[in-house]
């Protein structure tokens, strides 16, 4: 197997510890957690999504295990200004504060909030499950360049978490590029759902939900390749991966990093097991795998 030469990465306008980074959502809840997660190996880690208001989320069930995925409608739970204070325990390397809103001007209200205490803004602009938030803006190119405008004025690294869920995801991630975004992630979950036959009901209490996990690796691949060939800032490729091969093949597609989130929920070491298989002394440089399955 390739094994990668170790280094300190940019990504991003990001220093991480390593090409590894939690996901938004999974374990981002709590400084602790985050802590926890730094510690057992991730080279950074992004937080649960913050909004402008507190949320509780949708009624349950929010959360079904697949086989090879989790189905999730969570809703956004969050205790929006609250949080900050979170962000004063967490230790071990960089932390990157997922931010949502309604509008432009409510991103920009909740970044202001982490100022001081982010090491970068990642946009939730994606979301398939939260009227109102998310994908509700992020399917528009116009509201994604003036979100991603508008959270740049706070002077911080913007990352922006694209969803998979329109026609063409290539429009979106130029808008957020064109909107001064320093790097993008591919993907967030992919609208979905599933039906009990005994309860002839959705399994879910908000009936769709957002898919993760091994099933939609090829989906988060496949976007990942197209953003690489018609955008010029760096990709973070984000969905299904679960081993050292899935890093691999993110990066031969375009990514400069990845996020695992969905394999946490099995094995909260990931991050540590994926980084011993990952990297050796005698290592190719990175650089010569980003892109790799591009033709030149």
């Amino acid at each position: 197997m390739l094994r990668l030469k170790k280094g300190i990465p940019d990504v991003g306008r990001v220093r991480l510890n390593n090409h590894l980074v939690l996901a938004a959502g999974v374990l981002g809840t709590t400084g602790a957690s985050l802590s926890r997660m730094l510690a057992r190996g991730a080279g950074g880690v992004v937080t649960k999504s913050i909004g402008p208001v507190p949320r509780e989320g949708h009624a349950g069930p929010c959360l079904v295990p697949l086989e090879g995925g989790l189905l999730n409608a969570m809703g956004l739970p969050n205790p929006s200004g609250e949080f900050s204070g979170e962000l004063r325990s967490i230790i071990g390397g960089p932390v990157i504060v997922s931010v949502f809103g309604g509008t432009p001007e409510e991103f920009g209200e909740v970044a202001s909030w982490f100022g001081d205490s982010a090491d970068a803004f990642e946009l939730n602009l994606s979301c398939p499950h939260a009227e109102g938030y998310g994908a509700a803006i992020g399917t528009d190119p116009e509201l994604v360049e003036e979100c991603t405008r508008t959270v740049r004025r706070q002077g911080l690294p913007v990352w922006v978490k694209l969803t998979p869920n329109v026609t063409d995801i290539t429009v979106i991630g130029k808008a957020a590029e064109k909107g001064g975004a320093d790097a993008l992630v591919a993907i967030n979950t992919v609208k979905a759902m599933r039906i009990s036959t005994e309860l002839r009901r959705p399994v879910l209490g908000n009936r769709y939900g957002g898919l993760s996990g091994r099933m939609v690796f090829p989906i988060a691949v496949r976007c990942v390749y197209e953003l690489y060939e018609a955008c010029r800032i760096p990709i973070v490729g984000c969905g299904g991966v679960s081993s050292a091969p899935d890093v691999f093949e993110m990066m031969l597609a375009g990514a400069s990093a990845v996020q695992i989130g969905s394999a946490v929920y099995e094995d909260d070491a990931i991050f540590a097991r994926i980084t011993a298989e990952l990297y050796h002394d005698d290592g190719i440089d990175p650089g010569e795998i980003i892109g790799g399955a591009h033709e030149r």
